[in-house]
């Protein structure tokens, strides 16, 4: 028997020619007015459909479909979709396949990050240099370095007019075919900004301030902003070159906002914003109730819920340590390989906040990592001891975890007691990651 009989008989699908292909396709645009065409590994259809007047549609408007079959192309497609609303474009990329799909909400991210940038570079030079080489930018996001501020941190955020131009920058400026300023950059999708409902907002009462000196002390910074109303901030948290300022009225926070963004503190020009606090599947109640977000799940690399396989993050940490009677989750194993430095080989500084889970193989270093991703202050250790029958010195460490933003605290110990300092403080790291 045939395949395309076979394929028929079993009831899998249909085999089209590319003739076939063609045809359909060419129907499909006849019928809907739509144009269609392809470039970069994918093909757009409509964007705009025919007889759209005004802007693009708004972000939020997008969903991400996955696993779409090999064999099923826009004039099967668009019918589907189309039950759901009027498309205003479809993009197909033409290398998936699989037998069921997938259909969730797109990030709709419009931000690149950009890495391993000369810190010599200001933001028009780095600005100028992106829209030369890509479509769409709007604006480049440049942090200035913690100990000096004429230079830049290594990195920037490129903003794009849509996701569909990131997308494509991200294509055009994969390392190895772009060099500017001579240097091989690094390029990926920046994390999605947080995004915080309108009446959380209309409640926040805590300022953000960045681009202070490392010499700035709390103190400074709350005489500072007390200047233009004596007495209107509660306390200041300053980690590094940044500061949460909390005040006991929201009113006086917004006024503060507006007098102090742009001002000199140190010789140091500050940008401040309103504080964004933790959403509802990340809030501090959930962690301190026991519960784990999904964020958390997939950070960690907990069981799934629903069908109890391990999420593919890695291996457990070398440390074999038994909580409750339980191996704890450790962080994905990184690559124990080691690799020569021949002479002239170029290294570029880099924040150990821009790698990827799977560098890390300490659970100490884990943990600081998912407190920075959360925005949460570095954790703090504080070690304990007592002393075992045969006269042996026992260690622990108690670990502190706190929210800048809102000023919650919280301990974990593990009931577990080490001979070393490392494997105390790695349990106490390890036993912290398990319970947040």
């Amino acid at each position: 028997m045939h395949e395309e009989n076979k394929a028929a008989a079993n009831g899998c699908g249909k085999i089209r020619s590319g003739a076939q292909n063609g045809a359909a396709l060419l129907a499909l645009m006849e019928k809907t007015g739509y144009s269609m065409v392809q470039q970069n590994g994918q093909r757009k259809f409509g964007g705009p459909p025919p007889g759209w007047e005004g802007p693009p549609p708004p972000r939020g408007c997008e969903v991400f479909v996955g696993k779409i079959p090999r064999d099923m192309y826009e004039d099967e497609l668009v019918p589907v979709f189309e039950r759901a609303g009027k498309i205003y474009e479809l993009r197909l990329m033409m290398e998936f396949s699989g037998k069921f799909i997938g259909v969730c909400v797109s990030l709709d991210n419009c931000r690149l990050f950009i890495g391993a940038i000369p810190k010599d570079k200001k933001k028009e030079e780095i600005l100028n240099e992106m829209k030369k080489v890509t479509e769409g930018v709007v604006d480049v996001i440049v942090y200035p370095n913690a100990t000096d501020k004429t230079k830049n941190r290594g990195f920037a955020f490129v903003e794009y007019e849509s996701h569909r131009a990131a997308a494509m920058a991200r294509r055009r400026l994969i390392p190895g075919t772009f060099q500017p300023w001579g240097h091989t950059i690094q390029v990926d999708w920046a994390d999605p900004e947080k995004v915080v409902d309108d009446e959380t907002m209309q409640r926040v009462k805590v300022l953000y301030v960045r681009n202070l000196m490392i010499s700035t002390t709390e103190d400074k910074i709350k005489a500072e902003f007390n200047k233009f109303k004596p007495g209107v901030v509660e306390r200041v948290k300053k980690l590094r070159d940044y500061a949460f300022v909390h005040f006991f009225h929201r009113e006086d926070a917004v006024a503060a906002m507006s007098v102090m963004n742009g001002k000199c503190i140190d010789g140091a020009s500050i940008e401040v914003t309103l504080a964004k606090p933790a959403n509802k599947e990340s809030s501090w109640k959930q962690h301190f109730n026991g519960q784990i977000s999904p964020s958390s799940e997939n950070l960690l690399g907990f069981p799934n819920k629903e069908d109890g396989t391990q999420k593919s993050l890695g291996k457990p940490a070398s440390l074999s340590v038994c909580l409750n009677g339980q191996h704890s989750p450790g962080p994905p194993e990184a690559e124990k390989s080691t690799y020569p430095i021949f002479p002239g080989i170029k290294l570029t500084p880099i924040s150990m906040y821009s790698l990827k889970l799977n560098h890390f193989s300490s659970a100490v270093m884990h943990l600081d990592y998912f407190c920075h991703k959360n925005s949460w202050a570095p954790p703090e250790y504080c070690l304990y001891s007592t002393t075992s029958q045969d006269g042996k010195i026992l260690l622990v460490y108690k670990v502190l975890i706190s929210s800048i933003a809102d000023d919650s605290q919280i301990y974990f110990m593990p009931e577990k007691l080490c001979t070393t300092v490392e494997d105390a403080k790695e349990l106490a790291a390890q036993f912290t990651l398990l319970h947040l």
